[in-house]
């Protein structure tokens, strides 16, 4: 099968782009795989961060990709379609995650398919985005309605989609396990605590980008709860700040958590994540939405427990009490009294010989399965259509 896929690559940086790379690490064992991406994401003007690009002394997961998609530029969004079409796949494949890129998906999707006449599949994060509003719903419809078939990575995300369209058949897998980021360094959990200055503590990781819908502030109202029965649990930050920091960095004051708390702003080189989860004891996902997270599925890549709140699809992939705890968003108590209840349980070793056996299974390993469904769902439609 012949596929060319649409989406952020190396070196664009963040989970999209991770995303991109282990699906075409998967898909291209069997098929034959091309990638088009984007030469500028976002305007400047726009995006919150420092930088668009990956700064990483290393590539996780390199992959040959053309960069020609300039988010200010509707000539390449045409050029783009006009090159995908050339190639001759049987299918192409979207990426969708953000509403800003509905005129762009529109485009390429719609030309691609007047010049084709192939399919058009959308692998969609999520239906609307986490902070939607109506020009949003708009931006996702214009896209979504170009497609042929749905790949979703969530139950929350399927439904939404059966919501929308409900005339076009939607298939199921997840995210991958991201165990990508393992380095050939033999680091001890101690040493890396060490490495942070925060040796003997109980390391509580909250990791990547800080928006609110991320729920940072509810960890850090539960802390003082937490300290009070796991006295050297210390809340290790890690992740540029897309939100003013100001008032995080007013309740850390308020609550005099100024000793207890280490931020990190900034995005993490691939070759320096693996120091902060391995010298983190737990990882917490207290979001307030959501419909899937690779910080989740990092933690998992390290082996690490996880409390993560019961939104979206978030908790889909965490077997409570098993690999983790799922608590209910917004509930500072029942976030606290989780983490206790992890500590004093002393639960670190056999959760993570659960997520060890959780990776085995992970339905991300069977996705090249899931596109040869989709390949033969399309052609027995267009047996049918002739």
């Amino acid at each position: 099968m012949k596929i060319v896929l649409i989406g952020p690559a190396y070196p664009i940086r963040g989970g999209n782009a991770l995303f991109v790379a282990h699906l075409y690490e998967s898909l291209s064992e069997t098929n034959d795989v091309q990638v088009i991406s984007y030469s500028r994401l976002y305007p400047g003007f726009l995006f919150p961060g420092v930088r668009q690009t990956d700064v990483s002394g290393v590539a996780i997961k390199k992959h040959p990709a053309t960069l020609i998609i300039d988010c200010l530029n509707p000539f390449t969004w045409w050029k783009a379609a006009h090159l995908a079409a050339s190639m001759n796949p049987d299918m192409l494949v979207f990426t969708w995650w953000n509403p800003f890129f509905g005129f762009i998906v529109r485009t390429i999707a719609s030309t691609f398919k007047r010049r084709a006449k192939k399919p058009v599949v959308i692998v969609a994060e999520n239906v609307i985005s986490h902070e939607g509003r109506w020009i949003d719903v708009f931006l996702t419809k214009i896209a979504l309605q170009t497609a042929d078939r749905f790949l979703v990575l969530s139950k929350v995300v399927e439904e939404g989609i059966k919501k929308l369209y409900p005339q076009i058949k939607v298939f199921r897998s997840s995210l991958p396990i991201y165990d990508c980021y393992q380095t050939s360094e033999q680091l001890t959990q101690q040493q890396a605590q060490k490495q942070l200055g925060l040796e003997g503590k109980n390391v509580l990781l909250f990791f990547g980008y800080i928006r609110q819908y991320k729920g940072l502030m509810n960890i850090i109202e539960a802390l003082p709860l937490i300290r009070k029965q796991i006295n050297n649990a210390h809340l290790l930050v890690v992740g540029e700040f897309y939100d003013n920091p100001q008032p995080y960095l007013n309740a850390i004051k308020r609550l005099d958590l100024g000793n207890d708390i280490t931020i990190i702003n900034e995005y993490v080189a691939n070759e320096a994540v693996h120091l902060y989860f391995t010298a983190a004891n737990l990882a917490v996902l207290p979001y307030n939405e959501a419909t899937q997270s690779g910080i989740l599925s990092i933690a998992y890549g390290f082996a690490k427990p996880v409390v993560v709140t019961d939104v979206g699809g978030l908790a889909e992939l965490v077997d409570d009490g098993k690999t983790g705890f799922i608590v209910p968003p917004h509930d500072i108590p029942r976030l606290a009294d989780s983490v206790i209840r992890y500590f004093k349980e002393n639960r670190e070793q056999d959760i993570s010989h659960n997520i060890e056996a959780k990776r085995q299974e992970n339905s991300f390993n069977k996705i090249r399965i899931v596109f040869e469904e989709i390949e033969s769902d399309l052609k027995s439609e267009r047996d049918n259509t002739h």
